[in-house]
């Protein structure tokens, strides 16, 4: 039975972090309400004197909307004091507003599914350097540079969906029309680049991972699995 051998060095601990940060971003993007904010409205016109024509920051709100859930201003009693509410607003995938956001989506959770694995490979990396005959690390930075790619695929197909009816309702004034790849009144949410910048470090880490690679193959780490030890750690 051959010996196992941890190894730590500060460039594969590099890789494995930035592996799950770059998860989590495109995780939170994906799940936030925050792609698309409209335009500044008032929250609750019932608190406010309309004499004056200030009106405070902190009376005003935006309404956003992600690709299957949006928060906006409701009304949970008749007559009551509205609410700012997030939630999902589709049943089902196919009640997704648009066919451009449906694959959006699709390619979006796909490459985090891989981006997923990635994590686990780099934990693994830590004690088994290879699988088969391939290296951990380039089988990883392969499967990373992938999944960015498909990241990359959903971000384009995302503002190819604006032109549904629901985003129209939030980013256009009656005398506007929706359109692909087309804000009108609307802006960029933190969700999207959350995203796209998930997909940047995920491309960065598909070079790290040849760093990391080379760095539990060096002379050092040879010099001390000669020595004998099992767990080494050059950092």
């Amino acid at each position: 039975m051959a010996d196992c051998y941890v190894i730590v060095t500060t460039r594969n601990i590099l890789w494995m972090v930035l592996s799950v940060v770059a998860t989590l971003a495109v995780i939170a993007g994906i799940m936030t309400p925050k792609w698309l904010y409209g335009r500044s409205v008032l929250f609750d016109d019932k608190n406010y004197n309309f004499t004056s024509q200030y009106i405070p920051p902190e009376a005003m709100y935006r309404p956003s909307i992600g690709i299957y859930n949006r928060c906006k201003k409701i009304h949970k009693s008749v007559g009551g004091d509205p609410e700012l509410n997030c939630y999902t607003y589709i049943k089902n995938f196919m009640e997704i507003p648009s066919a451009a956001w449906q694959a959006c989506l699709f390619f979006l959770w796909f490459g985090t599914a891989l981006l997923a694995i990635v994590v686990l490979m780099s934990i693994v990396g830590f004690c088994a350097q290879s699988i088969g005959k391939k290296s951990i690390f380039s089988l990883g930075g392969v499967i990373q540079a992938i999944a960015a790619l498909f990241l990359v695929i959903g971000l384009v197909l995302y503002p190819a969906g604006w032109g549904s009816e629901t985003v129209g309702d939030l980013c256009t004034k009656p005398s506007q029309k929706p359109g692909a790849f087309v804000l009108n009144e609307c802006s960029m949410g933190w969700a999207f680049y959350a995203v796209l910048g998930g997909t940047l470090s995920s491309f960065l880490c598909s070079l790290l991972s040849g760093q990391a690679e080379k760095s539990t193959s060096s002379d050092d780490v040879q010099d001390e699995i000669s020595d004998g030890k099992t767990l080494i750690c050059l950092i």
